[in-house]
């Protein structure tokens, strides 16, 4: 059970992360998902110990699903900066 809800909070993180950082009409909900997840785990590794809070994707938590969301924005980030050189 964990893992479908790592599935959908995962693809909402992608999501929301992909409306903020405007690349929601190049992206499809596969693409999300796994932004979601890896943002996730990027944000787990990198941000949580900054922050102070944070946790598994595996149940619903909100400081998860906040980092999720930090770690898929920065996901993003680094990929508008390698994509820069080429036309979308």
């Amino acid at each position: 059970m964990g893992w479908i809800i790592a599935i959908i909070v995962g693809g909402v993180a992608g999501w929301l992360a992909s409306i903020v950082m405007r690349r929601d009409a190049s992206m499809g909900i596969l693409w999300n998902i796994i932004v979601g997840i890896v943002g996730a785990l990027i944000g787990n590794a990198v941000l949580a110990p900054l922050l102070g809070f944070g946790g598994s994707i595996q149940r619903f938590d909100l400081g998860a699903f906040v980092i999720a969301l930090l770690g898929a924005i920065v996901l993003l980030g680094i990929v508008n900066l390698v994509q820069r050189g080429r036309v979308r």
